[in-house]
């Protein structure tokens, strides 16, 4: 048995079953409780949902190839449109993620849950409030130092 697979047969030996939309979305809450300060202060009130798959709407809208293309979607409160925003939000921002394409990569790629999470969700965010490719590096090196 190679490397991979020992580590492939770990992974799935950790788990009875795939976590719940339910255990997912603790799962990103705890990965939010720790992100960068710089992060951290610009999601105070971000709600968080979890659903299965993009709807067949953003699949179309974002000219997606498959459901599974898409991890994780950062609503902002402002948005009228794509491009196009309010001076005043009228609704929460909102960070959306994917639970089934995000499993599929987890099995693909035999990461651990919560470091696939954390950098989903930082890679998300730093593009949502754009951030630099550099500060996402940097954001992502220190989240990864603290666990």
């Amino acid at each position: 048995m190679t490397a991979k697979a020992i580590a492939r047969h770990d992974i799935i030996m950790n788990f009875a079953r795939p976590p719940s939309l339910d255990e997912v979305e603790g799962l990103i809450r705890q990965v939010v409780a720790t992100l960068p300060d710089e992060l951290a202060e610009l999601c105070e009130e971000m709600l968080i949902e979890v659903e299965d798959f993009p709807d067949s709407a953003m699949v179309q809208d974002m000219e997606l190839d498959s459901d599974y293309d898409l991890l994780a979607f950062f609503r902002s409160g402002k948005d009228v449109a794509p491009g196009v925003q309010k001076k005043v939000a009228n609704a929460e921002d909102t960070l959306v993620m994917f639970r089934r394409p995000i499993l599929d990569l987890w099995c693909e790629t035999c990461e651990d849950l919560t470091t696939l999470v954390r950098d989903v969700v930082i890679e998300e965010l730093c593009r949502a409030f754009e951030f630099s490719e550099e500060d996402t590096t940097r954001m992502l090196k220190s989240a990864q130092s603290l666990m």
